[in-house]
């Protein structure tokens, strides 16, 4: 769907035949992406529908001229602001490769801000980035009558300092694009929007590229999704189509193929379990589509190939061409779908069933010890016998573990060894005392 606002009277035939051929196409494909435009000559407005001032007419670099007393100021559009007098130009600042159109508020439909002009005096300003310009854009005509065209012009041009400037510029912009859904990513790390970003999708995934094509050896992908925290519910489960239908098995599964909210603290993710059964020269095309509630919806194509790729298949006859074809993707092994989410589920029974098993078997024989074998203390615990044998063995019977039995019998019979003496005196002294007597 393209925007026809930005259309001159003589090219509105042209706009409107170009718009029904495009709606007419994306409806019969089935096919409702919004693509991000080539340049970045478009902005979104406050109600997050696009407008794209390069789909119908280029409005890219066109210029709007203002007559002032000592000097003329010319917009080019998205391009660049300059001031013209006898003495020479004086530039305002270019439009940056990055996106500095953005939404406006009030009465101002758009503002576009333009940086990095002349340094000549104003070294210190913005950082010095030189002399700056804004255009606020109205979409419409002047308040104060100036324009008589259909074209837009320049409505007030004010100085704040000989370092800025402000602009007002009228064009005509009347009709709106589609309704982009805003902050949505989708990428292959929480952190990063190769396919969709912002709500439109990205270069190399609007449609098959075979330079984008994923091998035959990775039988599946993860994507991680992410959204504004306040819109992620507005984010419903995703659904697919292949092309051809019959010849690539596919599976969605993770949080993502639930429909859980993703945000951006807690991304969901959505992974591609798909399965070669087929071979072919050409990628398979998966069309993965994610409804948006009140916004155009997410699709974005993925390419499978289930053949040799980009490598060269030196057969020239059709037959050994399948079967060369077939061979390569008996080679890699093509794994049911689901297989990295059932692994961890597998690992997670496991663990849980060991966890649980070792809990029993400690209490069971804790219980025992107690009431069977009459333990205490850390004798009841399982296995203390074995420790205490490992710490010994290690130690070489130096400190070895002693039961409180042991210990005790050991103090008794120290006294008992330190009593012997006196009692050894007493009888030497007896003697001696009988010996005396004699």
């Amino acid at each position: 769907m393209l925007s026809m606002g930005n259309c001159l009277d003589g090219h509105s035939l042209y706009c409107l035949l170009l718009t029904t051929v495009t709606v007419v196409t994306l409806q019969a494909i089935g096919a409702s992406s919004i693509v991000t435009p080539a340049s970045n000559c478009y902005a979104l407005d406050n109600s997050s529908h696009i407008f794209d001032f390069v789909s119908c007419f280029s409005w890219l670099g066109h210029p709007f001229e203002y007559d002032g007393k000592d000097s003329d100021l010319v917009v080019r559009f998205c391009k660049d602001v300059e001031s013209r007098s006898q003495t020479g130009y004086v530039d305002f600042g270019r439009f940056d490769k990055f996106n500095y159109f953005v939404a406006g508020s009030g009465h101002i439909n758009f503002v576009q801000e333009f940086y990095n002009g002349d340094l000549l005096n104003c070294e210190r300003t913005h950082d010095k980035m030189g002399r700056t310009a804004q255009v606020n854009i109205l979409c419409g005509s002047c308040s104060n009558g100036r324009c008589t065209g259909d074209l837009g012009c320049i409505c007030n041009v004010t100085y704040e300092s000989t370092c800025r400037v402000l602009v007002e510029l009228a064009i005509p912009c009347k009709e709106q694009g589609v309704r982009v859904f805003e902050g949505f990513t989708v990428g292959f790390h929480p952190r990063s929007w190769e396919i969709v970003y912002n709500g439109m999708t990205q270069l190399g995934f609007d449609k098959s590229h075979h330079a984008f094509s994923f091998g035959t050896e990775q039988t599946h992908v993860a994507l991680y999704m992410t959204a504004i925290a306040s819109l992620s519910t507005l984010v419903q489960k995703p659904i697919f189509k292949i092309f051809p239908e019959h010849g690539l098995k596919v599976g969605l599964s993770g949080s993502g193929a639930t429909g859980r909210p993703p945000t951006t603290l807690s991304p969901t993710i959505l992974v591609v379990d798909w399965r070669c059964e087929k071979a072919r020269n050409t990628p398979y095309e998966v069309d993965i589509t994610i409804p948006v509630d009140g916004y155009e919806p997410i699709q974005f194509t993925l390419t499978k190939m289930c053949g040799p790729g980009n490598e060269k298949v030196l057969n020239k006859d059709a037959d050994a061409d399948y079967h060369f074809i077939q061979r390569l993707i008996a080679q890699y092994p093509q794994g049911k779908g689901g297989g990295t989410t059932r692994g961890w589920a597998i690992f997670g029974v496991v663990s849980c069933i060991f966890i649980v098993l070792s809990t029993l078997f400690c209490c069971g024989g804790f219980i025992y010890k107690t009431r069977v074998e009459r333990q205490r203390g850390l004798d009841a615990l399982p296995g203390m016998t074995i420790l205490s044998a490992c710490l010994e063995a290690v130690s070489g019977g130096s400190h070895s573990y002693s039961r409180a039995e042991d210990t005790n019998s050991a103090f008794i019979n120290q006294a008992s060894w330190e009593r012997q003496p006196d009692a050894t005196q007493g009888t030497r002294k007896t003697s001696e005392r009988k010996y005396g007597s004699i």
